[in-house]
This record gives structure tokens, C-alpha cells and sequence, in this order.
């Protein structure tokens, strides 16, 4: 498979003395095409801050990080434009992306393909919870994305919700065999995954590979 995207060795410590807070101590990591990954542990254990690291929002304080591929991102909260519709998010983001990648769909195309053709005037604060994550999704895919990077992206939703984004992420994923790499703290999740890679206190503590 091909690395996407790889980090050796990387620490990231926030802060100085009595304030230091080391966030990542010696971390290596790769996320590969076609692949989904689980980034397992609990708040603080560092598993947004290799996220984040992996797509460039973060850089290391040693270590190296290398990036073959552009990444985007679905965070916890949608984070939708508030004064943009569904369509409007969505062609904002493609217009804005210049990178070569896998997705060359329209926006209107985005979003039937998250199950959203009916929606594509609402504003954000018109849609439900799960409709606007899944307009994140489609945002995130307009990017043409081969490297998709997900914060608990169904940590604000219900348990039926949750699962539904699930399903539409692992359904896209192998549709367009882009890499997917979930930051969560729910077992159920990582299990829906093919390589599970457990933080604790900013270091990988077990990694595992689903039969």
C-alpha cells in the first residue's frame, strides 16, 4: 500500500517547566491508501495531536513528518459556514482546494453521494445533527482527498446516528479507496476499523490488526 503519510519519532510538547505538557513522546506511525486505522485511547492520551500531526495542523517539536498526499479533515463538530448552504459549504471548500487527489465529483454530485440531494439549499442550522456531519464528509471529500482524518466525528451525535455516519464513512471509503484514519475513544468504533493503534499518555501502547 501506499504511505500517505508517516511520522518517525515525533514528540509535541506544549508549554515550558512546571507548564510542560508532552503530548506525543516518540511516536511513528504511517497511514497507508485503501487502509482505515483507529487512533484508540482516551481524552488526553494524544490521539488528536497525532491527528493533527499527520495532517499538518501541527507540527512537531522533534521528530520527522512526511506528507505524500493532501489530507482533510472531519472534526468532531461539523463546523459548517453558518451563512452558506449545504451546496454553498461544499463548493466553497472544492474551490478553495488546488491538489490533485481522488474525488473529481461536483458539489451537487458530493452530496447525493452522502445522501443529501434533497438538502442542498439548507443552511446549517436547517439540518439535523448527523445531515450536517454528513455535509462535512462531502466538504472534506470536495478537497480531493486521498488521506481523510476524522476527531470523533460522531461523538455529538445519538447512538443511531452514529452508526449511520459509520456506515456512510466505511461505504465511501471503499468506494473511492481513499486512506481513513478515525481518532476515537469508543471501542465499538475502532472495531469497525482494520488497525487498531492505542494511545496512552502520548505514546502508541498497543497496535492490532483486525483478522
Amino acid at each position: 500500500m501506499t504511505v500517505l503519510a508517516w511520522c518517525r519519532d515525533v514528540s509535541v510538547v506544549y508549554g515550558r517547566g512546571d507548564a510542560e505538557v508532552r503530548a506525543l513522546a516518540g511516536v511513528d506511525f504511517e497511514a497507508r491508501e485503501g487502509e482505515t486505522v483507529a487512533l484508540l485511547g482516551r481524552s488526553g492520551s494524544g490521539k488528536t495531536t497525532l491527528l493533527h500531526v499527520l495532517g499538518g495542523l501541527v507540527e512537531p517539536s522533534s521528530g520527522v513528518v512526511e506528507r505524500t498526499s493532501r489530507a482533510s479533515y472531519v472534526f468532531q463538530s461539523a463546523n459548517l459556514l453558518p451563512h452558506f448552504t449545504a451546496f454553498e459549504n461544499v463548493a466553497f471548500a472544492q474551490n478553495v482546494s488546488h491538489r490533485g487527489g481522488r474525488v473529481h465529483l461536483g458539489p451537487e454530485e458530493l452530496l447525493e453521494l452522502v445522501g443529501l440531494s434533497h438538502r442542498l439549499d439548507q443552511l446549517p442550522g436547517e439540518l439535523s445533527g448527523g445531515e450536517a456531519q454528513r455535509v462535512a464528509i462531502a466538504r472534506a471529500l470536495a478537497q480531493e482527498t486521498r488521506l481523510l482524518l476524522c476527531d470523533e466525528p460522531t461523538g455529538h451525535l445519538d447512538s443511531d446516528t452514529s452508526a449511520r455516519v459509520l456506515s456512510l464513512l466505511e461505504e465511501l471509503q471503499r468506494e473511492l479507496g481513499f486512506g481513513l484514519v478515525v481518532a476515537t475513544h469508543d471501542p465499538s468504533v475502532a472495531s469497525r476499523l482494520e488497525r487498531e493503534v492505542e494511545l496512552h499518555d502520548g505514546r502508541i501502547a498497543r497496535e492490532a490488526v483486525e483478522a
